[in-house]
């Protein structure tokens, strides 16, 4: 009797083993991890409408952010994969990316060996392989380039069906296409961006073109709130109350028509020691009412590493659009508490042709003047 027990208590450990041991081997073949961002200071501006301004901001030095990414081992190198990413304010908890649940990136697709094909709400060409050569808005956050025109701030397309290929040989591409999902028009709403990148040691280059047809939505345009102009293809933009002087945007709730959106950029970096130089190029074109005008933004900067903590960021962009000039300035110190937590002080001056009001990368007020400034603390944490 007692060798029976002790074979049915064996028996049991063994079953008991094997149990164990499945929860294990389906974690092998799939995971899902849960990832964020957290940003929030305060911000000085010296002109935002006539008037300084001390304000709590955030999703500055990177957009905030909460989201879930998997993947499922299908077999024979294929896997399953998806994510799904939320932006919100931390300020007042509202969603960001016009109100949309996971309007940063909602996808799913299957990745091989030859890369991964996605469906869904995505980044788009020009993020991928060139706005990390965007020296200033890595110093600030805000100081995109004028009115993100060559969507250079990392912008998504909705309803895109994306192919990105594994690096061969230091060389990566892509491309992707997203549907209008408009009866009886298949052009209008759409859009479409392809790009590569190729990278080797310490050198980095990467281009991509992007194009939107009739802009919409959160790409609207607003001429004035975006590039302080009060005049766009020869058409007024503000209305000026003659009491006060106030200024008002005509287009601030009705978008100005544009037929066509078209950026090429183009971005090299080169890594020296502790410092990273990089600079970047793009040209963009706007259509509408059969005319054509043309953005073309030249910028540098360095990311100096100055310890594994510390790391001191600066750029210079120079813009030319219609006529009017801006070039602008951005400096940064950031400083790891962790590798999960920095703490930063940034800056940024803008100084516009004569006609235009100022306005840093579509983030502020548009100035009363020609220049505008602004000083930023803050803090940052990822998880």
């Amino acid at each position: 009797m007692k060798s029976m027990n002790t074979m049915r208590l064996a028996a049991l450990h063994v079953a008991a083993l094997a149990l164990a041991a499945l929860p294990v081997a389906a974690r092998a073949q799939s995971s899902v991890t849960l990832y964020g961002v957290l940003d929030a200071g305060v911000t000085y501006v010296s002109n935002a409408g006539g008037s300084y301004q001390v304000k709590f901001d955030d999703g500055v030095s990177y957009g905030n952010r909460w989201g879930l990414r998997g993947t499922e081992d299908l077999g024979g190198g294929l896997k399953a994969v998806f994510k799904l990413e939320s932006g919100f304010h931390i300020g007042n908890g509202q969603l960001t990316n016009g109100g949309s649940l996971f309007g940063r990136q909602a996808y799913v697709g299957l990745q091989s060996n030859w890369g991964t094909l996605t469906f869904g709400n995505q980044i788009d060409m020009t993020q991928e392989f060139v706005y990390l050569y965007n020296a200033s808005s890595w110093a600030s956050g805000y100081a995109i380039n004028q009115g993100d025109f060559d969507r250079m701030n990392g912008d998504h397309l909705p309803n895109a069906v994306k192919f990105m290929s594994n690096t061969f040989g230091g060389f990566q591409f892509g491309g992707m296409y997203s549907f209008s999902n408009t009866p009886g028009d298949f052009h209008t709403g759409s859009a479409w961006s392809v790009g590569a990148q190729y990278q080797h040691g310490a050198f980095s280059m990467g281009t991509a073109y992007t194009q939107l047809n009739n802009p919409s939505g959160i790409y609207a345009f607003d001429p004035y709130n975006m590039i302080g102009v009060r005049t766009f293809f020869g058409r007024p933009t503000v209305s000026v109350d003659p009491a006060t002087g106030a200024v008002s945007s005509l287009y601030a709730n009705t978008p100005f028509p544009v037929d066509k959106q078209g950026a090429f950029g183009v971005g090299a970096s080169y890594v020296v020691d502790k410092v990273t130089l990089m600079g970047a190029f793009t040209y963009t074109q706007i259509k509408a009412f059969g005319e054509s005008e043309h953005m073309q933004v030249a910028e540098g900067g360095a990311n100096w590493q100055i310890t594994p903590a510390a790391s001191l960021v600066g750029g210079y962009q120079y813009t030319h659009f219609d006529g009017h000039h801006w070039n602008q300035l951005s400096a940064a110190m950031h400083y790891l508490l962790s590798k999960s937590t920095d703490v930063y002080i940034s800056g940024d001056w803008l100084k516009a042709s004569e006609g235009v009001d100022a306005v840093i990368g579509y983030s502020f007020t548009p100035s009363s003047t020609t220049t505008q400034a602004d000083v930023r603390i803050g803090v940052r944490h990822t998880f």
